[in-house]
C-alpha cells in the first residue's frame, strides 16, 4: 500500500492526470445517435466557391468528414449577379448561384440556405457595407416588395432546376447575426422579424413544406445589449466588469422575442438558428474599448441546453436546432486556430452535444475566405480546418476521427466515448485530453503557444472485451509532434511562401498520424493503457 502510494504521489507531481479503468463488452447493443457533427459546415462567401481550390477542399471534407450542408454569405451579393440590367429593365440572373448549388450537388453536399444580403438595387443609396467585398446591410424604399419578391423567384427557380423533392430537403435561414446593429444589419430588430415575415412567406409561397429559419442571431450574451431594437453599448457594463463571466447567467440573443413575435404572426419556424461561440466582445461604455473573453470548457453545451428549454416551452416545441456558426473564438485572425487544441476543443464539445441539436456547424472548413481580405501568411488564425494551400490543421483530424464513429454508444465519460456501427457490429472509439488545468476558458489567441503545452496529461486505461481472436484495431493518434501542421511549418523555417516541393513536404506532415496496428490475442480482449500529451486525440478503430 505504501509504494502505491508513493506511486500516486509521484504520477500526481508529474501532472498525470488519474482515469478510472474502463471495460466495455464489444457485444453489447449500444445506444442509436446521430453524427451532429456531419451536418453542415460553414464557408465564406457564394462567390468563393466558384474556386478551384475551395471545391477541392469542401469534396475532401466531403468525403473524409462526412459534411452533408456548406452554409455561406452572400448569396444575393451583387458579385453574384441575382440581378443585372437588360434593356433599361431589371431582370433575375442566376447562373453564377447555378454554378455554385450544381457543383455542390455534384459533390454530394447541399447548400445551407442563407439568404443574404441586399443587391444594391434594394439596399438605401448610402447603403452601409461589411467586409472588403462590400456586402450592403442597410434596406432600401421598399425593400419588403422587391426583397419578397426576389426571394420567391429565386425559390421557384431551385425548385424547377433541381426538383421539390430535393429542394425540400434544403434549409433556409434568414440573414446573418442581424442583432449587430450597424455590423451585419443596418436596422432595428422589428425590421429584421419584418424581413423575416417577408422573406418566409416568399419561400412558402412556392410550397408549403419548404424548412425555414432564423434568427441567425450571434453568440450568446449575459447583459441586456441586445434587449432593445438596436444594441446599446451601455448595456454591456455588467460583462465587461465581472470578475468572472462563469459566474453569470447567459442566454441566446433575440430568441424568445423571435418565437413570439411568429407566434403572433402565425408563421412558420422549423428551425432556430443561432451562433454559440464561448467567447464575447462586450464593451465599456466609459471608454468605449472592447474585451474579449473565452468562456469555459461547458458553455456550450450550457448554451444549446437553455436553448431546448426555451424551444420546450414556445410556440414551436418540434423546431429543430441548427447552429450555422461555432468555433473557438468568431476572430478570423485568431492564432489558436491554426494550433492543436481546437482539436479536442472540438471532439469534447460535439460528443458533449449528442442529441441536444441538429447540427454545430463548425466555421469553417476552408481558409479561402476573406472578410477581411487574404491571409497575410500561410498560417494566419484563419477560420479554416484547411489552409489556403491545403495543409490540412488539428481541427481537420477532428472532424475525420468524429466522421469514424459508429451510430451506437457503448460507453461515454470525460475523455472516452465508445462506439459500434450497427450495420457491421465494428467498434469504434475516440479518446481525447482536454486538460482539465484548461477548463476555465476555451483555448484562445495567443502569441505562444508555451502554456498550452504544460496542460496536464491524461492516463488512459481501457479493455474491450468479447472480440474475436486475431481482431484487429488500428490506432491514429494527433498530438503536439504528429498532424500538428504548424509544427511542421516552423520546424522548416517557416518558408513564407513555400516552394512547391515545400508544399508537397508539408502536406504528407499535416496527414502523418502516429500510426498503430494492435491484434487481438486468444483472450478475445484489446487493452491499452497509456498516457495522454496535453490536446491529444486518438482513433481506435476496429478494421477486421
Amino acid at each position: 500500500m505504501k509504494r502505491i502510494l508513493i506511486l500516486v504521489l509521484l504520477l500526481a507531481q508529474a501532472g498525470v492526470g488519474f482515469s478510472q479503468n474502463v471495460s466495455v463488452n464489444a457485444n453489447t447493443q449500444g445506444e442509436k445517435f446521430e453524427h451532429l457533427w456531419s451536418k453542415s459546415v460553414g464557408a465564406g462567401r457564394a462567390n468563393e466557391a466558384l474556386r478551384a481550390g475551395w471545391l477541392e477542399q469542401l469534396e475532401k471534407v466531403q468525403e473524409e468528414c462526412g459534411f452533408e450542408t456548406v452554409r455561406f454569405h452572400g448569396l444575393f451579393h451583387d458579385d453574384m449577379f441575382p440581378i443585372v440590367e437588360v434593356d433599361g429593365k431589371e431582370v433575375y440572373n442566376w447562373q453564377y448561384i447555378d454554378e455554385v448549388f450544381d457543383r455542390l450537388l455534384d459533390l454530394n453536399v447541399r447548400p445551407f440556405v442563407e439568404l443574404a444580403y441586399f443587391p444594391k438595387s434594394m439596399a438605401a443609396e448610402d447603403s452601409k457595407t461589411i467586409f472588403w467585398w462590400k456586402a450592403n446591410i442597410t434596406p432600401g424604399p421598399e425593400y419588403q416588395k422587391k426583397w419578397y419578391n426576389l426571394v420567391e423567384a429565386f425559390t421557384q427557380h431551385v425548385v424547377d432546376r433541381y426538383g421539390i423533392d430535393e429542394v425540400r430537403g434544403w434549409y433556409f435561414e434568414i440573414w446573418n447575426e442581424p442583432n449587430l446593429y450597424g455590423l451585419f444589419w443596418d436596422a432595428t430588430k422589428t425590421q429584421y422579424f419584418e424581413l423575416y415575415k417577408a422573406s418566409v412567406q416568399a419561400v412558402r409561397s412556392v410550397d408549403s413544406q419548404l424548412k425555414v429559419g432564423g434568427p441567425s442571431t450571434s453568440n450568446f450574451v449575459a447583459d441586456d445589449r441586445h434587449e432593445g431594437e438596436i444594441t446599446d453599448t451601455k448595456g454591456s457594463t455588467k460583462t465587461f466588469t465581472a470578475e468572472n463571466i462563469n459566474d453569470l447567467q447567459w442566454k441566446g440573443v433575440w430568441i424568445e422575442d423571435f418565437l413570439a413575435y411568429c407566434a403572433k404572426e402565425k408563421l412558420p419556424v422549423d428551425f432556430i438558428s443561432t451562433h454559440p461561440y464561448p467567447t464575447d466582445y462586450p464593451l465599456d461604455p466609459r471608454t468605449g474599448k472592447g474585451k474579449d473573453f473565452s468562456r469555459n470548457v461547458h458553455s456550450t453545451v450550457v448554451d444549446i441546453k437553455w436553448l431546448n428549454e426555451v424551444i420546450k416551452t414556445s410556440a414551436y416545441p418540434n423546431a429543430e436546432i441548427h447552429l450555422t456558426e461555432w468555433n473557438t473564438s468568431p476572430n478570423s485572425r485568431d492564432a489558436m486556430h491554426d494550433f492543436l487544441p481546437p482539436a479536442a476543443y472540438i471532439v469534447r464539445t460535439n460528443l458533449e452535444s449528442i442529441g441536444l441539436t441538429n447540427s454545430l456547424a463548425f466555421w469553417t472548413f476552408t481558409d479561402v475566405f476573406e472578410e477581411k481580405g487574404g491571409g497575410h501568411s500561410i498560417f494566419h488564425g484563419g477560420f479554416g480546418m484547411i489552409n489556403f494551400q491545403g495543409l490540412v490543421k488539428p481541427s481537420y483530424h477532428a472532424y475525420r476521427m468524429l466522421h469514424h464513429l459508429g451510430d451506437e454508444k457503448l460507453f461515454k465519460n470525460d475523455y472516452l466515448f465508445v462506439s459500434k456501427k450497427s450495420s457491421n457490429g465494428k467498434v469504434v472509439a475516440l479518446a481525447y485530453n482536454y486538460p482539465e488545468d484548461h477548463y476555465k476558458a476555451v483555448p484562445a489567441s495567443i502569441k505562444k503557444i508555451d502554456k498550452y503545452e504544460r496542460g496536464e496529461t491524461r492516463q488512459l486505461t481501457m479493455e474491450l472485451t468479447n472480440l474475436k481472436p486475431g481482431t484487429q484495431f488500428k490506432l491514429e493518434t494527433l498530438d503536439k509532434d504528429h498532424g500538428n501542421i504548424y509544427n511542421s511549418w516552423e520546424n522548416m523555417g517557416k518558408p513564407e511562401p513555400p516552394t512547391r516541393e515545400q508544399i508537397k513536404v508539408l502536406k504528407k506532415a499535416a496527414e502523418a498520424l502516429n500510426t498503430e496496428i494492435i491484434t487481438v490475442g486468444d483472450n478475445g480482449k484489446f487493452n491499452i493503457n497509456r498516457v495522454m500529451s496535453p490536446w491529444s486525440v486518438v482513433l481506435i478503430e476496429q478494421i477486421n
